[in-house]
């Protein structure tokens, strides 16, 4: 009987120690969901608004001239998205994305310049923490307006199509000519892409648009008609 005894609180501690264990280890793993999607968008939105200032302030100092620096080219506004102005920087990789700015991509094809004569102006963001700049792309159809502003100039592009899923290893949308779009003849192409599905990074998720006019900025910096 004694044994019997012995042997069933044994049987209790372990089971108390597996429960105490699983309840660490969900915990944990609260703290890890807490921290990736919650925690990061505040330390990446806090260091995205402080280059952002950065670039402003350059802008002002130096005044008319050339439209690139050093620290970011431009401003994105997407209103459909309702996340603010996003920092625009060069490249994708996952240190310039985790400071809550969008990257303009230099490999695998090399992104054109709004104020380039043609191209596509192919652009990456998260989509869920580091700032989740695109996680509302969903929310982005056509005929909607996307706004790239620059020191000198206002670029207004008119989304024309909308890729919900495709391969991760689809370069093809990156294209100078995205066929894919349904467009066949060069012009002045954006090009927005995010993972998806939400929480995973499994696909990709596109959005194309084409400029369709230019707006100088004035000495007010008035917004166009599509942000105001």
């Amino acid at each position: 009987m004694a044994r019997t005894d012995r042997g069933r609180g044994r049987l209790a501690v372990a089971v108390s120690v597996f429960g105490e264990l699983l309840i660490t280890a969900g915990v944990v793993m609260a703290l890890f969901v807490v921290y990736s999607l919650w925690w990061t968008n505040v330390l990446a939105d806090r260091e995205a608004k402080r280059q952002g200032h950065a670039v402003r302030n350059t802008w002002a100092q130096k005044g008319p001239g050339a439209l690139d620096t050093k620290d970011g080219i431009g401003f994105l506004h997407v209103p459909a998205m309702k996340n603010g102005e996003v920092l625009v920087k060069s490249g994708t990789s996952t240190d310039v994305l985790n400071e809550g700015v969008a990257g303009f991509y230099r490999t695998p094809v090399k992104a054109a310049m709004p104020w380039d004569k043609q191209g596509n102006f192919t652009l990456a963001a998260h989509r869920d923490g580091h700032g989740a700049k695109f996680h509302n792309i969903d929310k982005v159809k056509t005929g909607d307006r996307l706004v790239f502003e620059t020191r000198d100039v206002w670029y207004v592009y008119k989304v024309f199509a909308e890729l919900k899923e495709t391969s991760k290893y689809n370069v093809e949308v990156l294209d100078p000519v995205p066929k894919e779009s349904g467009v066949t003849k060069p012009g002045r192409y954006l090009t927005l892409t995010t993972c998806t599905p939400v929480y995973t990074s499994d696909y990709r998720y596109i959005v194309w648009a084409e400029l369709e006019r230019t707006e100088k900025v004035d000495a007010d910096r008035t917004k166009p008609a599509e942000l105001r």
